[in-house]
């Protein structure tokens, strides 16, 4: 079975945005990047049917030569190979358009990655993906067991949990509680440096959306305190200022 895992290079949740270029372009100034976190679910759930299935596993990111530690860093967690696009990630049909293209020519069983970046917020690779291969694509997939050729899965719903089977091939958009996140040893990170990672060259695809401006979004305003006993002061608040009623 091979098992092919694509992941991002994102900011860490921790830092602080900026833009610039008259707010055209993300300014990296300064800005650790690490595997996206629910990536970091797909890739740890991975890595665990490769130890029961004796599956192969191969880690993919589309990203100029800056994402290759984050590669490295997924290669020390337990995948066996690595390949990096080289190419900017600069919209989600143009990323989904790689990753189809790589799985074509190397034919993987099963497709995993997170059920949407941090950075951009999408939730539309997998989908994408699935589309252009002409197989299923499931998300958000909470839950992933593979018996034979199929995969057992449940995902949250509004409402509840559905659960569901799908035939390999699939993608499948993962999330929290699949599996929980692994860190590298040091053992890992040693053998990382000496494992593949192959850098292949982007297909030719023109990107479908263009960046006009960046915003971030507007500072907190000032809490307003409101007597416990004044229903009606609350009432209007909500109503005419917060605007959720």
């Amino acid at each position: 079975m091979k098992i092919l895992v694509c992941i991002t290079h994102v900011p860490d949740t921790t830092s602080k945005i900026q833009f610039t270029e008259n707010n055209t372009k993300f300014d990296k100034s300064g800005v650790q990047f690490i595997i996206g976190p629910y990536d970091d679910y797909a890739l740890a759930r991975a890595v665990e049917l490769k130890e029961q299935l004796g599956a192969s596993l191969t880690v993919l990111n589309v990203g100029e030569a800056e994402t290759e530690p984050t590669l490295r860093k997924a290669l020390a967690i337990g995948a066996d190979d690595a390949i990096r696009v080289n190419a900017f990630p600069s919209d989600s049909h143009f990323v989904a358009t790689q990753i189809a293209a790589i799985a074509k020519e190397n034919n993987y069983d099963l497709i995993m990655m997170g059920r949407e970046s941090i950075d951009f917020n999408g939730g539309m690779v997998h989908g994408m993906v699935g589309e252009l291969l002409g197989i299923p694509s499931v998300s958000p997939v909470m839950k992933l067991e593979v018996d034979g050729d199929i995969v057992k899965m449940a995902r949250e719903i509004e409402g509840g949990k559905e659960y569901l089977e799908a035939k390999l091939p699939l993608v499948a958009g993962c999330q929290e509680p699949i599996a929980e996140w692994k860190i590298p040893n040091m053992r890992g990170i040693m053998s990382a440096r000496t494992k593949p990672l192959q850098v292949k060259e982007a297909i030719s695809e023109e990107s479908a959306t263009e960046v006009t401006a960046y915003q971030l979004p507007p500072a907190k305003g000032a809490v307003k305190l409101v007597d416990k006993d004044n229903v009606e002061e609350l009432v209007r608040l909500l109503k005419n200022e917060a605007k959720v009623l």
